[in-house]
């Protein structure tokens, strides 16, 4: 079987990708997997550090000045001849798109030619690009139920759930923690926002770091950003808090899966990825979503997890100070609460979703 893998621009759309194009792998030795990218993403480092090869195509996205969608046109068309170009070399049995840029123009040229074509949607409210795409997909697999609202295609429509490494699907709570030194009787923090940050998360982090500096049984791990690391960690140096140990402040959170999996409560945006990575381990979650969000599409994504018990949602313009650390403390001082949202968290994650998505595929192409 030949596979055309297409998508990126972050790692929502990426990471999601790699984990389906390794479990076609790990059910089919000889599948020949091509990804296609963009030649600005992210993808064109992160697909083959996974081990695949990719071919970069031209694109670009809209909504700027005149000129600069002018000019993001002429490398839109150029995208849509180099996927053209390439899809008729490489000759695909199957496109599986995940969305961003490079998408859109590889998976169109495939329905053009008659190739079935199959989406994936990470977020709760889908974006333009995959809405388009979706009326001649073979299939649309989605993150989220809710996603289903927007598609009017129950015919076509799968809830699959949100692919995640395996390393996060197998992730163990004791292990993690025995590999990261925390002793097993220390509440721990886990905050992030994303690998340039988020100024607001970051800033009352600060404070609740601040509080809990003196408390032995009480760890955090702020993932600041590299936009923001230098300033944060000269604001707790200012504060006479000293990063160590217990309190750590990185740039980025290189072995996320194991930090993850070894803490009580995380503090993040809730972008698709996030959201299904902290589900795959059970955490409970403060999620701030991002408020600039297409369509708010965040906060839904939230809400599929809020909804059932598993995580609290604070809207950025309500997080005013000290409300990080209350909720934390609530959860702290409720030992039955934090455990039972544990087990909600958990219950909302899908860990086999590539399993489910290959095994569509693979059912479909036996019927043809």
């Amino acid at each position: 079987m030949k596979v055309i893998m297409t998508g990126g621009g972050t790692g929502g759309h990426i990471y999601p990708a790699i984990a389906i194009a390794d479990e076609l792998k790990r059910r089919n030795e000889d599948v020949d997997i091509l990804f296609v990218g963009a030649e600005i993403g992210m993808e064109r480092d992160l697909v083959p550090e996974s081990g695949y090869e990719i071919a970069l195509i031209s694109a670009d996205g809209f909504g700027r000045s005149l000129r600069a969608n002018l000019k993001a046109a002429k490398r839109v068309a150029k995208g849509y001849r180099q996927a053209r170009d390439l899809v008729k070399e490489f000759a695909p049995d199957v496109v599986i798109g995940t969305g961003g840029y490079a998408s859109a123009p590889v998976v169109t040229v495939a329905q053009r030619m008659g190739i079935p074509t199959y989406l994936h949607e990470q977020n709760a409210i889908p974006g333009k690009t995959n809405r388009f795409l979706a009326r001649k997909a073979k299939r649309i697999f989605l993150g989220f139920s809710r996603a289903d609202e927007h598609f009017n295609a129950p015919d076509k429509t799968v809830r699959s759930g949100n692919p995640v490494r395996s390393e996060f699907a197998d992730a163990d709570r004791t292990a993690a923690r025995e590999a990261l030194g925390i002793p097993e009787d220390r509440l721990m923090i886990l905050a992030f926002g994303g690998s340039q940050g988020a100024g607001r998360i970051n800033r009352e982090m600060v404070r609740l770091i601040e509080k809990y500096a003196s408390e032995s049984g009480v760890g955090v791990h702020l993932g600041a950003g590299g936009y923001y690391f230098d300033a944060v960690c000269q604001e707790l140096k200012d504060k006479g808090i000293e990063i160590g140990d217990r309190i750590q402040v990185t740039e980025y959170i290189h072995n996320m899966s194991d930090v993850l999996a070894a803490s009580d409560v995380v503090i993040s945006r809730s972008g698709a990825l996030t959201v299904a990575e902290v589900t795959a381990c059970g955490i409970p979650a403060v999620f701030v979503p991002f408020p600039d969000a297409a369509e708010d599409h965040q906060y839904y994504n939230a809400l599929s997890v809020a909804g059932p018990g598993g995580a609290v949602i604070i809207r950025e313009e309500n997080l005013e100070e000290g409300r990080l650390y209350q909720e934390v403390e609530r959860l702290r001082q409720d030992p039955a609460l934090l455990e039972d949202m544990r087990k909600k968290a958990r219950a909302c994650g899908v860990s086999d979703a590539a399993a489910r998505i290959c095994a569509v595929i693979e059912e479909d192409l036996a019927d043809e």
